[in-house]
């Protein structure tokens, strides 16, 4: 615990009795009142969680958008202000350094949020790329908290808890303005499959609203134990499961956020010859027939015994009441309605493949 860091929050959660734990660095709070009601009251009405161990930089200058699209898998030429995309960083083989979203502030200004435990790893790979482009980096990871208020009801909370207006953003758009005389950065994001949104702002701005938050008894204190459990329910990835050095946007099911279609950035080539060649393995779901509950890094295997993948994710769903699992296998045994098996511990459980969103969605609709 010597060097693990703590949020702004981090007394309030000690003081609400949340179950710690360290995660990217951080001493986080897995859970409150329990995991399942945490759950639902995402599903069901509002939740809100403390992501201020995420980290955030702000490239500008007249070289940031064509330095921007160097780095990112999504393309952000062209984009309106206010508007964000969903992507990743590679290496030259395809690999994610890490998944982002990239905010576009004005002309040449994007606001990256990046992964709590790859802050120090993205923020060497970033300025590494930066020779040759006229930018200005802005670590500002140390300057920011954030809340992440989720679920059916999280826009009437916002508005009428927090004082924020934001019937007006649409789905992965934001906009920033002056609450109380303090900057706040707001989008219509989330990592749940609810409608939500995350709100960037100084410390005692985070503190205040979370405040406000519990004493309204509006929005449940959630922990990043439900947190990881509503957003594999719905296919998101995690970073260290669904995606690593070693794992492509394409092997993952990503293919979408990235744009072939753009000047060179790093990791095209590989990811051009993955879409092309087709990859050696993809993500796919698995559905149990059993009750026994998958777990990260167990074996996917044949009849025969053939190890042929690994979970990357499991769980016994919540939502949908079924021992669900994420796995990455080789493409020849990927296909939907295939039957495998998972090994646990000393037995294997007979499963079968089928789409890797088990619930779906309900984002605002533009």
């Amino acid at each position: 615990m010597e060097n693990t860091k703590t949020t702004c929050l981090h007394s309030r959660h000690i003081g609400l009795g949340a179950q710690m734990t360290p995660f990217g660095g951080f001493d986080m709070p897995i859970q409150y009142s329990g995991i399942v009601e945490e759950h639902q009251a995402v599903r069901n009405e509002c939740g809100v969680f403390d992501v201020s161990h995420m980290g955030e930089v702000n490239i500008s200058g007249p070289d940031a958008e064509r330095y921007v699209n160097h780095i990112f898998t999504n393309d952000v030429r062209g984009i309106s202000e206010g508007k964000i995309l969903y992507g990743m960083m590679c290496n030259p083989e395809g690999g994610v350094v890490d998944d982002l979203l990239v905010y576009k502030r004005g002309d040449n200004n994007f606001f990256l949020v990046i992964n709590a435990a790859n802050i120090d790893k993205d923020m060497e790979w970033i300025e590494k790329n930066a020779a040759g482009y006229d930018i200005e980096i802005n670590p500002l990871s140390n300057d920011l908290s954030q809340l992440a208020v989720q679920g059916p009801s999280s826009e009437e909370v916002m508005e009428q808890v927090l004082g924020i207006t934001c019937r007006d953003l649409e789905f992965y758009t934001f906009k920033e303005e002056e609450l109380d005389g303090a900057h706040i950065l707001v989008s219509r994001t989330g990592y749940t499959g609810e409608d939500g949104f995350e709100i960037y702002a100084g410390h005692d701005t985070i503190c205040n609203m979370w405040d406000a938050l519990m004493e309204s008894g509006r929005a449940l204190p959630c922990g990043l134990g439900c947190r990881d459990t509503l957003r594999f329910e719905v296919g998101l990835p995690l970073y260290g499961d669904e995606l690593s050095e070693t794992i492509s946007p394409i092997e993952a099911g990503l293919g979408i956020f990235v744009k072939l279609d753009k000047p060179e950035f790093i990791g095209r080539e590989a990811l051009a010859r993955q879409k092309e060649e087709g990859a050696p393995r993809k993500l796919v779901g698995l559905e149990l027939d059993d009750r026994a509950i998958p777990r990260h890094g167990y074996e996917v295997v044949t009849d025969d015994g053939e190890t042929v993948g690994y979970v990357t994710t499991g769980y016994r769903g919540i939502s949908v009441d079924k021992s669900i699992a994420a796995a990455l296998v080789d493409t020849a045994h990927a296909a939907k309605g295939n039957r495998l098996n998972i090994r646990i511990r000393r037995k294997t459980f007979p499963a079968t493949v089928t789409v890797k969103k088990f619930y779906k969605k309900s984002y605002k609709k533009n």
